[in-house]
């Protein structure tokens, strides 16, 4: 039987009906099962009822004013804003305050509203402040579509039908200056880490696996072409057999001298790209999240040169952490892929 969290409108008719039922001696199950009460529910009102009579189960009134919305209009604005963007209401930012929940409910409803009030409404609607995550509107749904549904799925069974390893491989850079994480403190004193000024920089480049491999390369400068090589070079002498490799659609990617590369290896090596625009369907992004944010943002660097050995340190555990690399193709955006859980399995057996 299938609880259910009633709502507060509902509450009297169904106490009502609970008491008529238990006048009539209905057996408990059947009480549980009609009005769909969980065991400690029932029990709950039943005491009252026993010592208290029918007062003890009145719902009492809501603290505070009444209800500035009806329920159907309650109902309404929860559509107008799950799902849609605060532009497709001519209003000038992206993100929903509750100044703009305030400013759409006075045009829909013609009622005023606190900040403090949407507020709590907002919660009782089930909703919450939340981080957003960005994507880039350019990016194309159908392509998304044909690569999830068509175009990965027949790599994959190539590569199956192949022996062939699939990766997914980019690259990212990370900064002395570039922090994350908390730290506690006394409240109302904001705490101080002692860290470096120097603005300098590494870049890496890895390639990551459904099986939980990692490969990685740490460098100073950009990433050119013959850097992308140098690293291509080396996954394919580590790779046991044939190398699918699902990149992005950076240039360097493409470039002449990689095309010969991959061309002079005669099919130990082929390349894919991703739909452009995509970064969510790049299970790679995460070997960069847990790198940046997880490691080196939080180490507190206080000399430049610490930041080449603190990157490669932080890739090298992920290395040795397969059950955490595969963790991160549980991300729903990854779904798609379809490899998670037999990885899982495969590394923790």
């Amino acid at each position: 039987m299938k609880i259910r969290r009633l709502p507060r409108r509902e509450l009297p008719d169904v106490r009502k009906q609970f008491i008529r039922m238990i006048d009539d001696n209905v057996h408990p199950d059947a009480i549980k099962a009609a009005l769909r009460l969980g065991r400690s529910t029932f029990f709950d009102w039943r005491r009252k009822y026993r010592t208290g009579g029918a007062e003890a189960l009145m719902v009492r009134p809501i603290p505070g004013g009444a209800p500035k919305l009806t329920d159907r209009q309650e109902s309404r604005l929860r559509g107008l804003i799950v799902g849609r963007d605060p532009r497709q209401f001519q209003f000038d930012f992206a993100l929903w305050t509750r100044k703009i929940v305030r400013d759409l409910i006075r045009r829909e409803f013609e009622v005023e509203m606190t900040p403090q009030g949407v507020g709590k409404l907002l919660r009782r609607l089930g909703l919450s402040p939340q981080r957003p995550v960005y994507r880039a509107q350019q990016q194309d749904p159908e392509a998304v579509r044909r690569w999830k549904t068509e175009e990965f799925p027949a790599i994959r069974a190539q590569a199956r039908a192949e022996g062939a390893q699939v990766y997914f491989g980019d690259e990212a850079g990370v900064r002395a200056d570039h922090h994350s994480g908390t730290t506690w403190a006394p409240v109302g004193q904001t705490p101080v880490v002692k860290v470096t000024g120097e603005r300098c920089g590494v870049n890496m480049i890895s390639a990551v696996s459904p099986q939980g491999t990692v490969h990685f390369d740490v460098f100073f400068g950009w990433c050119n072409a013959e850097i992308f090589v140098e690293f291509l070079k080396k996954l394919v002498h580590d790779a046991p057999g044939p190398v699918f490799l699902i990149l992005d659609n950076l240039s360097v990617h493409k470039a002449q001298i990689v095309k010969d590369y991959v061309a002079s290896l005669e099919g130990r090596l082929k390349l894919f790209f991703l739909p452009a625009y995509s970064p969510e369907l790049n299970p790679d992004e995460w070997v960069w999240k847990n790198v940046k944010n997880d490691q080196v943002g939080r180490a507190g660097i206080r000399r430049g040169s610490e930041l080449f050995g603190l990157a490669t340190r932080a890739l090298e555990r992920l290395q040795q952490l397969p059950e955490v690399v595969c963790g991160f193709f549980g991300d729903p955006s990854l779904a798609y892929i379809g490899m998670g859980q037999e990885s899982v399995s495969s590394v923790s057996g």
